[in-house]
């Protein structure tokens, strides 16, 4: 079936990021004590927004970072896998851990790695630097570029596509947190 964007979205259950170039642009920063990397806080809050709509989260990551970790515990993801270079392996791991089948995962990737993942979710999303590949190979791409605020466009757009942004915005005007 030639389902939309839109159709896709709606089936999502759990939202698979990558990190560098999607939650970052991909830039690293050397120095004595490791590396840094800078996350936008609209996309973690993105992240926090899926996980009030009742979204799984994880992050698949080709590189392994104090930093990543870091950001994950603070965002508390359900579940890291980092150091992986054939993601489509570790996908499996994740949709067993996520308890959730592909066709229920979005998945934002992108580079040539992301690839294998990206074929087989439901709804594969890119940012709009991602190399032309992938973007050929996403459902949906952001206007923004990664680590600019590309999972925040993806998160709003997967809730929008829910039908539960207008109630994640009415609990937010009240300050009705969990």
């Amino acid at each position: 079936m030639n389902w939309s964007a839109e159709q896709r979205a709606a089936r999502v259950r759990a939202l698979i990021l990558d990190v560098d170039g999607v939650l970052t642009d991909g830039g690293l920063l050397y120095h004595a004590n490791g590396e840094s990397k800078i996350f936008n806080v609209r996309d973690g809050h993105g992240i926090v927004l899926a996980r009030l709509a009742g979204l799984r989260t994880a992050f698949l990551t080709g590189r392994a970072s104090e930093a990543v970790r870091r950001r994950a515990a603070e965002l508390k993801i359900d579940a890291l896998r980092e150091g992986v270079y054939r993601k489509g392996e570790a996908l499996d791991e994740l949709l067993r851990a996520l308890d959730v089948q592909p066709e229920h995962v979005c998945y934002a990737g992108d580079d040539l790695v992301d690839l294998a993942v990206l074929r087989r979710v439901g709804f594969p999303a890119a940012p709009a630097d991602a190399v032309p590949e992938v973007r050929d190979a996403a459902a949906w791409v952001a206007t923004r570029p990664g680590g600019n605020g590309a999972v925040r466009e993806l998160v709003e757009f997967i809730l929008k596509s829910q039908g539960v942004w207008a109630d994640i915005v009415r609990r937010h005007e009240r300050e009705q947190y969990p």
